[in-house]
């Protein structure tokens, strides 16, 4: 840990950038699964999904960057490398998929199970006494819910 002006307590910050890290780890991966999609989608749905695709990635980009610098800001190291992502990753392997429906099953998975880790998060930050850790978990786990229904919506009118 680097040394800070930060009153959270170094064992608290200790703590909470392991969280922090376990996150960037999942929300990274959500963000290769996500450009996977976005490259691979084929089908009637063609245009429609890639171009969503291509915003959920925007969007995750941006909650890797809120999560990383969090880590940083708490005297910690950002631990974002393609093989500590691999590592770390608790997200499922991304399929084979090629055709859009297929993709959507798949990035709404990955979606609802990062957003389940966000949640979990939010009650880890605020009991460790870091509110704005949970803060941005708030954040982050608002916004993947908004995404997790555009891309169902997709599935939802099969029904």
């Amino acid at each position: 840990m680097f040394q800070t002006k930060n009153d959270l307590p170094e064992g608290v910050r200790h703590k909470v950038v392991q969280l922090l890290n376990e996150r960037l780890a999942d929300c990274i991966d959500l963000q290769t699964q996500t450009k996977q999609a976005h490259w691979n989608v084929k089908g009637p749905s063609f245009i429609a999904l890639h171009e969503l695709f291509d915003k959920v990635n925007e969007a995750v980009e941006d909650y890797v960057d809120e999560i990383a610098e969090r880590v940083v800001q708490l005297g910690g190291v950002a631990e974002g490398t393609a093989r500590m992502v691999a590592r770390r990753s608790a997200l499922a392997e991304y399929p084979a998929a090629v055709d859009g429906r297929s993709h959507v099953e798949a990035l709404s998975s990955a979606l609802a199970a990062f957003g389940q880790s966000a949640r979990k998060a939010i009650d880890e930050a605020d009991k460790l006494g870091d509110r704005d850790t949970a803060d941005i978990f708030t954040e982050v786990s608002r916004g993947i819910d908004k995404w997790l229904w555009f891309v169902e919506a997709h599935l939802q009118a099969e029904r």
